[in-house]
């Protein structure tokens, strides 16, 4: 294929799809808005499924390097109640197929497989325009604009590509995250560390009033905390975030009367608190084919948290550059079948998670389990 592609976004699966492409000799450049790889923090733990995000780091030719970053221990889980009572608690056996590693660590092993050069840093898309026979203009921040015949839009929730294929945008979901993190739990917090035990801690209200977090043990004793509230996005608003104390204080508030082992996970933060509202696209969202553009990730399919997020994007990621390498001469053709398999996959993936969930729905997605049965 002599078409190069131009990639909007360097996460996960825009990083596997220029990796794939690269492999198989096609040419690609990745235009990011971050200014450089260390500009913000990458989140947290993710669990990559052996069913998707890591068949699509095989087709990458980085299984080994996956491997070297994966956290032993951490497929441990427990749920506990509001007052620290144990539900359920299963250790680590090394048998699941979703080994836990750190998001920005394994976005480091897909930039380090790239050529240096292949990601643009500082390139924030800010337009993009249909031109004639496939080809499309995207303006960046900076002044610049690039001019393509095959673009994708890995560009998150909120992509810039998207308007070219629906006029769809994220709706809030009624609840929203707050996150937190402690670090060196052990030594500072050790009741706390205790509490969340070897992997991912659940704690929850079996009352269902939309209260419950989930917290992971990350490296180095880092634990990170995603805090849920069924709460309009107003409510939100009459918090002031930039206070770190304040608003700690007031999350809190919303959990009075849990364990304090528990609620140390709030109040004891050594970062600020991170409202993240949660948005989703509608279930099912396609679109009809257009010539010379696709997407992959958040931008053809943002769903509420589900632990599938990441291995789907990056098996977007792979499938489109397979899609692209078996077909060099007829993009349309490639990008048919690529859609063909994402529609179907994206759909069935977000619909378990379309609505708030119940205490019961909660501990069955973690645990595999009916809740009558822990």
């Amino acid at each position: 294929m002599h078409t190069p592609v131009t990639i909007i976004g360097a996460g996960l699966g825009g990083l596997v799809l220029a990796r794939v492409l690269h492999l198989h000799g096609i040419p690609v450049t990745v235009h990011e808005a971050e200014s450089s790889p260390t500009a913000r923090s990458q989140g947290g733990m993710l669990d990559i499924h052996d069913r998707n995000g890591q068949l699509a780091l095989k087709a990458a030719g980085l299984t080994d390097e996956f491997r070297g970053i994966v956290l032993e221990g951490r497929q441990a889980i427990r749920i506990l109640g509001r007052d620290g009572t144990v539900l359920f608690d299963k250790a680590d056996d090394g048998t699941g197929g979703s080994p836990e590693v750190q998001r920005g660590e394994l976005r480091q092993i897909l930039l380090d497989s790239l050529p240096v050069g292949t990601v643009r840093w500082g390139h924030a898309a800010t337009g993009v325009r249909a031109l004639t026979q496939g080809r499309h203009e995207v303006t960046f921040a900076d002044g610049t604009a690039v001019v393509t015949s095959l673009l994708v839009g890995a560009d998150g929730a909120w992509s810039r590509v998207r308007p070219l294929l629906s006029d769809t945008t994220p709706a809030y979901v009624g609840r929203s995250f707050v996150e937190s993190t402690l670090h060196d739990a052990d030594t500072r917090h050790p009741a706390t560390a205790k509490a969340v035990g070897d992997g991912t801690l659940v704690a929850l209200d079996l009352d269902g009033n939309g209260k419950w977090f989930v917290a992971h043990r990350e490296r180095g004793g880092t634990l990170h905390t995603y805090i849920t509230l069924t709460k309009p996005q107003d409510w939100f608003e009459t918090i002031d975030f930039t206070d770190a104390a304040a608003a700690a204080a007031r999350i809190a508030e919303e959990y009075d009367g849990w364990a304090p082992e528990l609620t140390a996970l709030i109040t004891a933060g050594d970062t600020a608190p991170v409202l993240r509202p949660l948005h989703a696209l509608p279930i099912g969202q396609r679109w009809d084919r257009v010539p010379g553009v696709t997407l992959l990730g958040d931008a053809a399919h943002l769903s509420t948290p589900n632990g599938e997020g990441a291995s789907l994007a990056m098996q977007d990621g792979a499938e489109l550059g397979e899609a692209l390498a078996a077909h060099p001469d007829d993009i349309e053709t490639a990008l048919t079948e690529y859609e063909r398999g994402l529609f179907p996959r994206s759909a069935a993936a977000t619909a378990a998670v379309a609505h708030n969930p119940t205490p019961q729905e909660v501990i069955k997605f973690f645990t595999g389990r009916e809740a009558a049965g822990i």
